[in-house]
């Protein structure tokens, strides 16, 4: 197999990369073994994660760090032990993660919960494998990875699509899928952004009874109703906004990444038994809450960290049947600065998306 391509890319060296400060340079990939693909990237989504990231602003980054865990592109080596049935020359994605212990007796690996592994759970970008060798992401022309995280993109799929799903996506499929989001069940959609819209997409494709998109205020809203929302609550511009909407959702998923979200008001929302998922991730801590907000209606608080493997090929599979196609804006790789700083003022509709123009046409 060809291997006389270079790992290089749009490089953090420190936080102020996340300034538009990333520098294009080369860098050695993680120690090849026969598990792992070498993808020739034609596409990376911009997730909020990378931001976070470039800056260290959840934990200091491991720099120098290529960035980006939403890769499509095409498989250009195989290792002898790949699984999935990958080939040569077959259209593939990786998301946020790369590498679990995978044992035996990992209970979670075990389980088919990779994704919550608590011995050797490894992201697509700054992380280190156990020989010391360090992941590197999808803002670059190359990307290697184990093969037990790399999927096959359905043929019904464009990669430009596809990228998002693999983080963006999965985030909130996660939640959905594994709460009850169906037929019978209310579910509201905390955040209307790149993780949001994909709520509300995914929420309807399931066969929920009612969607509810929320956001502080309305300027989204005919977004929100064309993604899939049947009803809109605007936060800002109503005072009575949890007393008018008390007791009418089943499950919200959270997707904001504010510390100052309206939380004890959010419970208010849900009905007997309900429940409130948080996926967005902010660098400071969530608001405290009174316990009878939960006592009261026995509610339950939760989160959740992407999805397993399994998870990511059940919502492709979706994906692909019930036609999803997410908000995306695309990029030139090699505008990659510029959009990062874009992204960070909170201009993507809804979804950046880098197309490597090496590899592919913008």
């Amino acid at each position: 197999m060809s291997t006389d391509y270079k790992f290089q890319g749009w490089m953090g060296l420190d936080p102020k990369a996340a300034e538009g400060n990333m520098k294009f340079q080369q860098y050695e990939p993680k120690t090849w073994e026969e598990t792992d693909v070498d993808i020739k990237i034609t596409h990376c989504g911009i997730c909020g994660s990378d931001l976070h990231t470039l800056r260290s602003g959840w934990a200091p980054t491991l720099y120098p760090c290529v960035v980006g865990h939403e890769i499509v592109g095409t498989a250009v080596r195989v290792g002898s032990k790949a699984e999935r049935g990958i080939k040569v020359g077959d259209r593939v994605g990786v998301g946020a993660q790369s590498s679990s212990c995978l044992k035996p007796d990992c209970e979670e690996c075990s389980a088919g919960l990779e994704n919550h592994c608590s011995r050797g759970l490894i992201g697509t970008y700054n992380g280190k494998y156990p020989d010391g060798s360090k992941s590197y992401g999808g803002y670059a022309d190359y990307c290697r990875a184990p093969s037990h995280f790399i999927f096959k993109i359905p043929d019904a799929i464009s990669s430009d699509e596809a990228a998002p799903m693999l983080c963006g996506g999965i985030t909130v499929f996660s939640p959905l899928q594994k709460n009850g989001a169906g037929p019978g069940k209310k579910v509201g959609i905390v955040g209307i952004g790149g993780l949001g819209h994909f709520g509300l997409m995914y929420a309807k494709a399931l066969d929920c009874d009612k969607v509810v998109a929320i956001s502080r205020s309305s300027n989204k809203k005919d977004d929100a109703m064309k993604m899939g929302a049947d009803h809109f609550i605007a936060t800002g511009e109503d005072k009575d906004w949890a007393k008018h909407n008390a007791r009418t959702l089943d499950l919200i998923v959270s997707t904001v990444s504010s510390p100052d979200m309206p939380l004890q008001e959010y419970l208010q929302l849900l009905r007997t038994n309900g429940q409130f998922i948080q996926v967005g991730a902010p660098e400071d801590p969530i608001p405290s809450i009174s316990a009878f907000a939960l006592i009261g209606k026995g509610v339950k608080i939760g989160g959740s960290a992407i999805g397993s493997p399994a998870q990511i090929e059940e919502m492709l599979e979706l994906s692909a049947r019930k036609g999803i196609h997410p908000w995306i804006q695309k990029r030139a790789m090699n505008d990659a600065n510029k959009t990062v700083v874009d992204m960070d003022a909170g201009k993507a509709r809804y979804r950046y998306v880098l197309v490597n123009e090496s590899h592919a046409k913008l």
